[in-house]
């Protein structure tokens, strides 16, 4: 099924999977964001990045760590890597039965937290500690019903780059409004301050990039070119305080063959280092496989998100955090089965 745009795909779900709520639109509108958030943290897994993952971090301005800022995703440098294997399995798996198999958390206290729950729900990028250098963080590898393999990995506390995701543009049936721009305004804001690679913008509209060295001296010169450098160096003086800042971004209504770009995606554009798009008829295509017209592949993830919006109470197994095992098997084998087709 093809969608004209992400209005017509919300429209639907607020018809066909939430016709139960009070609010069928904004329970659809959340849902999507939850979506597009899922998608990101996967694809982030297949470009093997999983391990440098944390979720939901707070990261300093560069130079003023007064002011932090919570980013949906930051990825760090891995100091150590760890593999765990804990055999007998017994659940919940918390942080504490893991720290048994780790010498070097013997003299920590670590945190109240399940890796793995009693009702098969996985915690992504579990933290276990944060430690004066960074956080301690655990990913279940494979697990099966007497045995997990964790991987375990001490990061640098400075992310060398965060990805944040952002729904942009107008919904339907909404007036053009304050709060979307506004939005928009804090995401630039904190893409434009976390990094010590700084923006400027020149008399003739073009940015100008401008980093200080640690004698005092500025590296500057087109922005995508320093970025460029910078990115291809392997310099730990350059790349100390550089965070490459990315957007994930889906937009209501097909921005990409207007010649008039809103406000908000400008705003972003000229903000984030670079922006990933979710163009309409690829996020639609994978809510109408995994929810309108599911396929066997992904039912365990459409039983999972089900179950995450009940028209009762019910308990998260849907989200980047929190993840039913055997729906993240089929989100993993269908995004990694993707990338190796494309």
């Amino acid at each position: 099924m093809a969608f004209e745009s992400v209005d017509a795909l919300q429209r639907t779900l607020a018809e066909t999977v939430f016709q139960y709520a009070a609010d069928r639109k904004k329970a659809a509108g959340r849902a999507l964001g939850t979506l597009v958030e899922i998608i990101t943290f996967y694809t982030l897994h297949t470009w093997n990045l999983r391990d440098h993952v944390v979720i939901e971090r707070s990261v300093p301005e560069f130079a003023n760590p007064e002011i932090l800022h919570n980013v949906e995703f930051s990825l760090h440098p891995i100091q150590a890597r760890h593999e765990v294997e804990i055999s007998p399995l017994s659940l919940p798996l918390t942080a504490a039965k893991i720290k048994r198999h780790l010498p070097f958390l013997h003299e920590t206290t670590v945190k109240s937290t399940q890796a793995l729950s009693r009702d098969a729900v996985k915690r992504n990028a579990t933290i276990l500690v944060e430690s004066e250098t960074g956080p301690v963080i655990a990913n279940v590898d494979t697990l099966s019903d007497s045995n997990c393999r964790l991987i375990v990995c001490e990061l640098s506390t400075d992310p060398f780059a965060i990805f944040e995701c952002k729904r942009v543009g107008v919904e339907e049936g909404m007036r053009k409004g304050p709060q979307t721009i506004e939005k928009a305004k804090q995401g630039a804001y904190v893409a434009r301050s976390v990094s010590s690679l700084q923006k400027v913008r020149l008399r003739n509209g073009q940015f100008q990039g401008v980093m200080e060295q640690p004698d005092g001296s500025f590296r500057t010169g087109l922005y995508d070119e320093v970025l460029r450098e910078v990115i291809d160096s392997s310099s730990a003086v350059e790349l100390a305080g550089f965070i490459l800042t990315v957007g994930v971004v889906s937009n209501h209504g097909n921005w990409f063959t207007s010649d008039n770009r809103n406000k908000e995606l400008r705003v972003l554009a000229q903000s984030y280092d670079w922006l990933l798009f979710l163009t309409d008829a690829g996020l639609s295509q994978f809510i109408d496989r995994l929810l309108l017209n599911p396929t066997p592949e992904l039912e365990p993830a459409r039983e999972a998100f089900l179950a995450s919006y009940p028209r009762s109470s019910g308990t998260n197994r849907f989200t980047k955090v929190r993840m039913a095992v055997d729906a993240d098997e089929a989100l993993r084998s269908v995004l990694h089965g993707a990338r190796s087709r494309g």
